[in-house]
């Protein structure tokens, strides 16, 4: 089923997730190693893949939000603590905020350094929301790294708590979002 029902997450809200996931996890420790290795004359060649993937995760994030906007959420179990469900909401906002902050910051630092990363993937240019400058395409950039940073530690809270609901409360948060519940199965 492509739309989330109060039960499960949908194929879509799925396939947004974890391709997200991974596009996110990769391109941190890619940005790590790009930015750990001795300056050499390919280094643009990396940062240029490096923005082109960040323009594809920004963009992929507003229509998994839109997505979302347009479906209804799972609903959490019933026997839930309100604390909780404030600190799952509270998150997963986190989560989406500071993942289009990394992106908008590396999108910034884009414009803002010469020669830029405007070139997607050598199909098109991605029109730049900054000015070429040097003192601020190093602030963006020390910016970006980071909340790339804060996104990582949000991702461990996310991972630590998705182990919480599977194997010490044993409900069916976690597994929902591998794939569609036993009600989704039998409708």
């Amino acid at each position: 089923m492509i739309r989330n029902t109060a039960a499960s997450w949908g194929s879509l809200a799925r396939a947004f997730h974890w391709v997200l996931g991974a596009a996110i996890i990769g391109m941190i420790a890619y940005g790590w190693w790009m930015n750990h290795f001795p300056a050499r004359p390919d280094r643009f060649f990396y940062r240029s893949i490096h923005a082109d993937i960040g323009y594809l995760v920004l963009l992929l994030t507003v229509l998994r939000l839109l997505w979302r906007g347009i479906n209804p959420t799972p609903k959490l179990p019933s026997d839930l603590s309100a604390w909780q469900r404030v600190a799952a909401r509270v998150s997963h906002g986190a989560l989406y905020a500071v993942t289009i902050l990394v992106a908008v910051l590396g999108w910034a630092h884009s414009g803002a350094r010469t020669p830029d990363y405007s070139s997607f993937f050598g199909l098109f240019h991605v029109p730049q929301i900054t000015s070429p400058d040097k003192v601020a395409a190093g602030a963006y950039e020390d910016r970006h790294i980071f909340f790339a940073y804060v996104l990582l530690a949000l991702i461990v809270l996310h991972l630590a708590a998705a182990a919480f609901h599977h194997f010490v409360r044993r409900d069916r948060v976690a597994a929902r979002m591998v794939g569609a519940g036993q009600a989704d199965r039998a409708s």
